[in-house]
């Protein structure tokens, strides 16, 4: 005989209502992952016991976004039918209700990313929030290692300009070195050539009054002989003293 049908009310059996209830439960969030699948849907399922314990499944990776999600649109919903009540004055209170809602969840997830408030998030949420950080860190680590590599690169095409530039200078001040010693190489054989002339004219100017003095010499003893003749020939015989000759 099949199965008959399950009459929909309340079970007195403690026991046989917790089996149920983990049985169903199993089975309600297999059918939110096929349904997520199949269908690409976003699904999030969440269930508190009697006891008060809580059980959830979510599509995607971060059960938050989709009650975010749920919130903008439900509130949204709510907002549209008091601004239909309203008229279409109240456009503007509720895109401020929007964004306000908006700026709360942000702040706690920037609350939740700083390490706080985490006392009230189940051990999926910090699961969740773990694999976030990591993959945060790595596309921060990422994009410091890209950074340091672009540095390290620049820098290197600027040593290589310097030392381009250092070469080309030394080349220059090589160049002109060999110029200045050869031009001071020149101005110093220029000076040889012209100190030469100049040395030997001033040995003739220094020649000429030696001889003019050899010749005042020759001329005194001349003068001096003839002086002696003269007196020879009016001295006496044995006045006139011997002479060397």
């Amino acid at each position: 005989m099949g199965r008959g049908r399950v009459q929909l009310k309340r079970i007195e059996n403690k026991i046989n209502r917790q089996v149920t209830f983990s049985k169903r439960r199993a089975g309600l969030v297999k059918k939110a992952n096929e349904i997520s699948v199949l269908c690409d849907a976003e699904v999030a399922l969440i269930i508190f016991s009697t006891k008060g314990k809580l059980f959830q499944f979510s599509s995607d990776s971060c059960m938050e976004r989709i009650i975010e999600r749920y919130e903008r649109y439900s509130y949204a919903e709510r907002q549209q039918l008091v601004a239909n009540a309203q008229g279409p004055n109240a456009n503007w209170t509720l895109e401020h209700a929007k964004l306000k809602a908006r700026v709360e969840v942000l702040q706690r997830n920037q609350r939740h990313f700083m390490g706080e408030d985490l006392q009230g998030l189940s051990m999926r949420e910090l699961q969740n929030l773990e694999q976030q950080l990591d993959s945060a860190l790595k596309q921060i680590r990422s994009r410091k290692n890209q950074i340091m590599y672009e540095n390290i690169s620049l820098l290197q095409k600027k040593e290589k300009a310097l030392n381009e530039q250092n070469n080309s200078l030394a080349k220059k001040i090589k160049g002109k070195e060999k110029a200045t010693t050869e031009q001071t190489r020149q101005l110093e054989l220029q000076d040889n050539y012209t100190v030469a002339p100049q040395t030997s004219e001033n040995l003739n100017i220094r020649g000429m009054p030696q001889d003019r003095s050899d010749n005042e010499e020759h001329n005194d003893n001349e003068e001096g002989i003839q002086i002696n003749a003269s007196a020879n020939i009016l001295l006496p015989n044995w006045m006139i003293p011997p002479t060397n000759e």
